[in-house]
């Protein structure tokens, strides 16, 4: 299989050099566009900052005899002024997400406004100064100005904030803008989208299964985005399986009665085909689900809310597609392109071919008559985790370009 971590390097280079534009997360190459400054008291995304679709729930404070201080990093950006009023350094330390994005940010900063830097007026907080639930306990927070302290440029600088991959950016005061990040600990943040156990999926034998039950080589229902049909496809594995992780969720209700629960960086199809992440869904869209009869139609979301639950399954049919409740959806999240996610996971479908090829000259072999009519039963249940190549691919890419992922 060492062929195999090669090729995950290489896609993984091949997806960062597709997104080198700016656009949220890989696959969109945008084109040159005038930048809108956020107005005081606006924020975006346009939802709380501990909301799944922002930063995210507080996950604690961390002081310096915490566990967790090991995992804050010290920035000694040189285009970078920190204030640190207390003298003691800690406005440097910060979360490696939130490092990231900042440094990223120091840079869009000179661009847009050459001899002008960026400064961080607070960052990590360990004197008890913000409210109890306030993210800059836990290092994923920073207050900016820029160096000249010209107020005019804050609505400018609060959208390069968000350019710059920051999870929420909030124009909060006539003196600064604040930002934050989601938490580090998060897999969805670092790896992909799920769906709960409890969805469920239509199995070849009309079997309508939990997710949590589903097992690699049952074929479930799918989108064959060539024929625009609804087709039978196997699952070869599972990209994340894991049903004790606990993950933040979003429900989509439809007008049917239909609900898909779904990570907020998950892919969705819309009505036209076209893919999107389920955190940029709102009332009023329409996604193609399936009716009675196994056929394409489309469906009113009335509501989309956030939700908590444990368990997180994640199949990876051959089609790249899978209906979940009945609602049409994309195997694949973090990477905003269809296309371009299943193109990239081709390995595996070619390891999966290749396996099946094989057992099935094995069963010609020992059993001649039988074998030619006989089917291949390759059910097994999936291993616990993340799988190692959608590691090693969404790891590459996020290396690359970590201001463009997990946008949502």
């Amino acid at each position: 299989m060492k062929w195999c971590v090669v090729a995950a390097v290489s896609l993984g280079l091949v997806l960062g050099a597709l997104a080198c534009g700016p656009g949220r997360g890989l696959g969109r190459r945008g084109h040159p566009r005038k930048l809108t400054p956020l107005v005081f008291k606006q924020h975006e995304p346009n939802s709380p900052e501990h909301s799944p679709r922002s930063s995210g729930p507080s996950e604690g404070r961390v002081g310096r005899n915490d566990s967790r201080f090991l995992e804050l990093e010290p920035n000694y950006s040189m285009d970078i002024v920190f204030k640190d009023e207390e003298g003691s350094g800690a406005d440097r330390l910060m979360t490696g997400r939130c490092k990231e994005r900042l440094n990223t940010l120091a840079i869009s900063v000179m661009n847009q406004w050459p001899g002008t830097r960026l400064v961080v007026t607070e960052g990590w907080d360990e004197e008890g100064e913000h409210a109890p639930d306030s993210l800059h306990y836990e290092g994923r927070a920073v207050d900016i100005v820029t160096s000249d302290r010209e107020r005019s440029k804050l609505g400018m600088l609060a959208r390069l904030a968000v350019e710059a991959g920051f999870d929420w950016v909030f124009y909060e005061s006539k003196s600064h803008i604040h930002c934050s990040v989601k938490s580090e600990s998060a897999h969805s943040v670092r790896y992909g989208g799920c769906f709960t156990g409890d969805s469920t999926v239509l199995t070849s034998g009309g079997v309508r299964r939990r997710l949590s039950q589903l097992q690699v080589g049952e074929r479930i229902l799918a989108h064959d985005s060539s024929t625009k049909k609804l087709v039978f496809s196997e699952v070869i594995l599972f990209l994340d399986y894991n049903p004790t992780e606990k993950r933040d969720f979003l429900s989509v209700n439809l007008k049917s009665g239909r609900t898909l629960t779904v990570t907020p960086n998950h892919l969705v199809i819309l009505k036209d085909g076209r893919t999107v992440y389920a955190g940029t869904l709102k009332a009023g869209d329409h996604l193609l689900v399936s009716d009675s009869q196994n056929n394409l139609s489309e469906d009113l979301i009335e509501s989309v809310t956030a939700v908590f639950r444990i368990g997180v399954y994640a199949p990876l049919t051959k089609a790249g597609t899978v209906v979940v409740n009945e609602v049409v959806a994309s195997c694949y999240a973090t990477v905003d392109n269809q296309k371009l996610a299943h193109w990239a996971f081709a390995p595996l479908r070619l390891v999966w071919n290749v396996k099946l090829a094989m057992q099935r000259v094995w069963l010609v072999l020992n059993k001649p008559i039988q074998g030619w009519t006989g089917s291949i039963q390759n059910r097994q249940s999936p291993a616990v985790g993340i799988h190692w190549y959608a590691k090693v691919l969404y790891a590459t890419a996020n290396y690359l370009i970590p201001a463009h992922l997990d946008r949502y």
